[in-house]
C-alpha cells in the first residue's frame, strides 16, 4: 500500500472514531504552536502575524468530503467577521499542491490558504481527522478543537467566534 493511501485510510478511521468526541473545549492556558507556512498567495504566513485577532485554523484535504461541505460556510464566516478581528487560515495537509489547487478551483475561498506538505504543523496540533478546526483567541491560546464536520456545526463555530470577539485582547 502506498504511503498516501495508508495515510488516507488512517485519517478516515480516526475521523470515524472522532465522531464520538467531535468538539473539545480546551481547559486552562494552551498556547497555539507557532508556525510559518507557504501561502497560496505567495510568500510565508505565520500565526504570530495574526496576534490580536481571533483565528480559526482549519486543516483540510482535497479528498475530504466534509471539507467540501464546510468550505462555503467557512468563507461566509470569514467575510462576515473579518472586519471585527477574525481570521481563518486554511491549511492543506497534502503532499501534492496540485490536488489542493484542483479542489480550490471548484470551491474558491477568500481566506488565506497555506500548505503543510510534510505535516509538520498538523502534527504539532495533533490533527487526527479531516477536517480539524482549531479556534485561537486574541492572546494566542487554543480555546476550541473541532474534529470532523457535519452540516450545522457552523452555528457552534459562530457562537464560539462571537464570544471570543467580545473578549478584550
Amino acid at each position: 500500500m502506498r504511503y498516501t493511501a495508508r495515510l488516507h485510510l488512517t485519517l478516515l478511521l480516526t475521523g470515524l472514531l472522532a465522531l464520538s468526541w467531535p468538539v473539545l473545549a480546551v481547559d486552562g492556558a494552551a498556547p497555539a504552536p507557532e508556525f510559518s507556512l507557504a501561502s497560496r498567495a505567495g510568500g510565508q504566513m505565520s500565526l504570530s502575524g495574526l496576534r490580536g485577532q481571533v483565528v480559526m485554523i482549519n486543516f483540510w484535504a482535497s479528498w475530504c468530503g466534509p471539507c467540501r461541505q464546510e468550505f462555503p460556510a467557512l468563507d461566509e464566516m470569514y467575510r462576515k467577521y473579518k472586519p471585527m478581528g477574525f481570521a481563518i487560515l486554511g491549511i492543506n495537509v497534502e503532499s501534492e499542491k496540485a490536488d489542493a489547487e484542483r479542489f480550490l478551483g471548484m470551491r474558491p475561498v477568500s481566506f488565506p490558504i497555506l500548505f503543510d506538505p510534510d505535516n509538520r504543523v498538523s502534527n504539532s496540533y495533533g490533527v487526527s481527522s479531516m477536517p480539524t478546526t482549531v479556534l485561537v483567541d486574541r492572546k494566542g491560546q487554543i480555546r476550541w478543537l473541532h474534529r470532523a464536520y457535519k452540516p450545522g456545526d457552523e452555528a457552534e463555530y459562530i457562537a464560539q467566534i462571537r464570544a471570543m470577539l467580545r473578549e478584550p485582547s
